[in-house]
């Protein structure tokens, strides 16, 4: 917000603006249950409002303490603040602080991320950024039909390799951390473990939970549509009850639970990554006998660079049909091998684009904009510019996961793996 500051001014009407941002920018996560968007996956699958971070946060910025402290700054700040953080694009430049491809979030999370888990993986120069951070004006309006301009943070040039660096450092991190397959593997076990007990305790097995009828557990599942048990619950509750619930009658929380606490997850077996290996072999050899047989003259580069594009895009589309064969099998063998535990867990997350291209319902705010510093100096969408952001794939991730030792199974994913990859090649 000293960018803002510096770069805006501090008259009545822009300081209001200012300080509802940086609120919101405060506040906007308030919501987010114990284990975040595991927690939202289990909220998906039954339905639960209040295991939606955004539905929380909106309530809580709205309604008591927040709201209270929030309007001593002013009559009805705190429904501004909260009316900032549903949009669903930034509206102005102070909502792009808030939410958008360059915002204080991602800045903020990606450092304390990298802190906290101790990688070297997602380092940004946030000095730098803020440094060459200045206002400027972007054309806006609807269907390709421009009807003004507005204010947004742009760039300075000097600063494009950092915007590169804070885009692939945050691809970085979804490999190495936010979807590193442990730390899937766990949330896999705690989205079945949670669903197991919400559903036993709405039809009145409570006691087969391993929990007390009072414990805060029970009462949100029993009670989901009240803020107040929703509330109740947090890191430390569930993993206080781990002990508690290893004791269950139940076999799948029993299981789960002491998993968990013991940090024993089920083993990983990386669908994509073996699909990978075998769709590329070919290529790899076809390649490599090419180079043997020929020299390449630079008459030919263009076209090889052409044919190599293409193969690369074949080899993709062959990978994602083989993925989709793979589940579907996979589904088909979980589904004819039902037990109380289930042999398998799958796990493929929605793939996550690390930067998106201009959206007309976000709007021009959401993108991050670099002055060129040449011709009629507009600002231009990073994309434009930089060819490392454009050969930035999205990223994607499709595991399974199955107990350690159970060599029926492990049998059966290799070979489900094995024959798909073979028909897709």
């Amino acid at each position: 917000m000293e960018v803002v500051e510096k770069r805006l001014g501090e008259d009545s009407v822009e300081g209001t603006k200012k300080r509802t941002a940086l609120a919101a920018a405060l506040v906007h996560d308030l919501g987010h249950g114990p284990y975040s968007h595991a927690f939202e996956e289990v909220g998906k699958r039954f339905n639960l409002p209040m295991a939606k971070h955004e539905t929380v946060t909106d309530l809580l910025i709205r309604e008591g303490e927040v709201c209270t402290a929030l309007n001593e700054l002013g009559s009805g700040f705190a429904s501004d603040v909260a009316n900032v953080i549903k949009k669903s694009g930034p509206a102005n430049i102070y909502g792009a602080v808030v939410s958008s491809q360059l915002d204080a979030d991602r800045l903020d999370y990606m450092q304390r991320d990298r802190l906290m888990t101790g990688t070297y993986h997602g380092v940004i120069d946030f000095n730098w950024l803020l440094s060459n951070l200045e206002v400027g004006q972007v054309p806006y309006g609807a269907d390709d039909e421009s009807v003004g301009e507005i204010e947004t943070f742009v760039l300075g040039l000097k600063a494009i390799y950092a915007a590169e660096t804070y885009l692939l450092g945050l691809y970085q991190l979804y490999a190495t951390v936010y979807f590193h397959k442990a730390t899937r593997g766990a949330e896999k076990l705690f989205t079945e473990l949670l669903a197991r007990i919400i559903t036993l305790a709405q039809d009145g097995s409570t006691s087969n939970t391993g929990l007390s009828a009072s414990h805060p557990i029970i009462r949100f599942a029993k009670r989901p549509d009240d803020l107040q048990c929703t509330l109740a619950l947090d890191d430390s509750v569930i993993s206080g009850a781990l002990s508690m619930m290893k004791n269950s009658k139940d076999p799948l929380i029993s299981d789960f639970s002491g998993r968990l606490r013991d940090r024993d997850l089920l083993k990983c077996i990386d669908i994509s990554e073996s699909l990978n290996q075998k769709l590329g072999l070919k290529t790899s050899a076809k390649s490599n006998r090419s180079k043997k047989s020929k020299a390449v003259v630079p008459s030919a580069t263009a076209s090889k660079q052409k044919n190599s594009t293409a193969e690369e895009k074949q080899r993709v589309d062959s990978l994602d049909k083989a993925c989709y064969a793979v589940e579907k099998r996979l589904l088909e063998y979980k589904e004819g091998n039902r037990s109380e535990i289930p042999q398998l867990l799958l796990d493929k997350p929605p793939e996550r684009s690390i930067y998106r291209p201009f959206e007309e319902s976000k709007g021009p705010l959401n993108q991050i904009m670099i002055r060129p510093g040449f011709g009629d100096d507009k600002p231009i969408d990073v994309a434009s510019l930089s060819q490392v952001i454009k050969a930035i794939a999205p990223f994607k991730a499709f595991r399974v996961y199955m107990k350690d030792g159970d060599k029926k199974t492990k049998k059966a994913v290799d070979q489900i793996i094995e024959e798909e990859a073979k028909r897709c090649r």
